[in-house]
């Protein structure tokens, strides 16, 4: 699947500008930043394939193996790097927390155009979903996961 940078990007504000009003004011004050790269970095390093069997909670893996030319993260569709709400502690000055949306895994997961819009959304919500504090088991329940 094609699609440019530019045009990818307008999807992941578009979805994030879906939010209700109240989810992007608290997104806002939590000092996140969403961030698209086109193939997951250094901050993936943390992040375990749960084909391996030891799924980190705070990312989303495409279930389709896709080619190993970026390394073993290559499946990885979003990352949420930072401390979940539920685990704060008041009084604590909190570096900015990050939502990774990953291009071209996403791209290569999906087969059409609507297929990609939709994914980017819900990577998105998982992502969020974690930063809330959710785990796998609630954002499957949800549909997110």
């Amino acid at each position: 699947m094609m699609m440019s940078r530019q045009e990818f990007e307008q999807h992941v504000l578009s979805a994030y500008e879906q939010l209700p009003q109240s989810a992007r004011v608290a997104l806002d004050e939590g000092n996140i930043d969403i961030v698209v790269e086109d193939w997951p970095g250094p901050e993936s390093e943390g992040a375990f394939d749960p084909e391996a069997g030891d799924p980190n909670p705070q990312s989303l893996y495409v279930g389709v193996p896709l080619p190993d030319r970026h390394g073993s993260h290559a499946n990885l569709l979003g990352l949420y790097v930072g401390v979940p709400l539920i685990d704060r502690y008041g009084g604590e000055p909190a570096l900015p927390d990050c939502i990774y949306i990953y291009r071209c895994p996403i791209l290569e997961a999906c087969d059409s155009y609507d297929t990609v819009v939709e994914e980017i959304r819900v990577t998105l919500l998982h992502e969020i979903g974690h930063y809330l504090g959710l785990d796998e088991q609630d954002l499957e329940r949800l549909g997110y996961g």
